[in-house]
């Protein structure tokens, strides 16, 4: 198994992220979970390389790589490739997270106004990344974009299953789960990342249920306000990943409804490709 799940990467985030525990994996090998530290952020492209990596050592070994895991830019980047956008130099990084939000935004929409029509206004980390993008290498994003390289989805046969369960025992499941959390680590592994002075602004800390956790030990929410925050937060996410997997994946790739079982002649199908 190779962990597609982006929140699953880090070692921070065993209970947050819900990563499978050893008794679950049963002595199956799984890769690639829980393998970034918190304070190094994984990118697509990171894991991608990762998992290219994973899936030619199961290859040598005559094993199967199976990729689980529902972070649609991970698999994307994966098979279709990405853009080759040189490392920005830090001192512009710094320099443009530093900058207010509405300065930022004004600075792009004259540095890289075709970027800066499309973009939310207040989606603080896409008008940075354009900002610094345009900056550190004098071309905006849009010219990296038009050039998709390392992509693997035409040199090897997939096998693909969409899980699209029905949508009110989904919900339901969001909320149990979080719940389970806060009961049983989550809370410990929130305090833990606070007290290293983690970057707020990094994936790790950015993870469904560390913010609203976060709020809880530091006196501005309830245990209850913050059970609620987090089980809202999941069940949105939930919903915009369900959306994506509906439009987004080539429509001959087969959804699956079944919460918990797959018929054999499906699990037959996904391991003689």
């Amino acid at each position: 198994m190779i962990n597609a799940d982006s929140a699953q990467v880090y070692a921070d985030l065993a209970v947050l992220s819900a990563r499978p525990s050893d008794e679950e994996m049963r002595g199956v090998p799984h890769r690639l979970f829980g393998t970034w530290d918190g304070a190094q952020a994984c990118s697509a492209a990171d894991w991608a390389a990762a998992a290219r990596r994973e899936m030619a050592e199961a290859h040598r070994e005559g094993a199967l790589p199976i990729l689980v895991g529902g972070t649609g830019l991970y698999i994307r980047t994966l098979l279709d490739g990405i853009a080759p956008i040189p490392q920005i130099a830090p001192a512009v990084r710094e320099e443009v997270r530093a900058m207010p939000l509405a300065e930022a935004q004004a600075a792009l929409a004259i540095e890289d106004p075709e970027r800066a029509a499309v973009l939310d206004s207040g989606d603080r980390t896409r008008i940075a990344r354009a900002l610094e993008v345009v900056r550190s290498t004098g071309k905006p994003l849009a010219h990296w974009q038009g050039q998709i390289e390392g992509g693997i989805g035409a040199d090897v046969a997939l096998a693909p299953l969409v899980l699209l369960p029905d949508r009110t025992w989904l919900y339901e499941r969001c909320d149990r789960r979080f719940a389970m959390m806060l009961d049983r680590g989550a809370v410990e592994e929130v305090a833990a990342l606070l007290a290293r002075r983690i970057d707020p602004d990094l994936p790790v800390m950015r993870a469904i249920g560390v913010r609203e956790i976060a709020a809880m030990l530091e006196g501005e929410m309830t245990r209850e306000m913050a059970l609620a925050a987090g089980q809202r937060a999941t069940r949105n996410y939930a919903k915009r990943q369900y959306t994506w997997l509906r439009h987004q994946p080539p429509s001959e790739w087969p959804r699956l409804a079944s919460e918990n079982s797959i018929s054999n002649d499906m699990i037959v199908s996904l391991f003689h490709i």
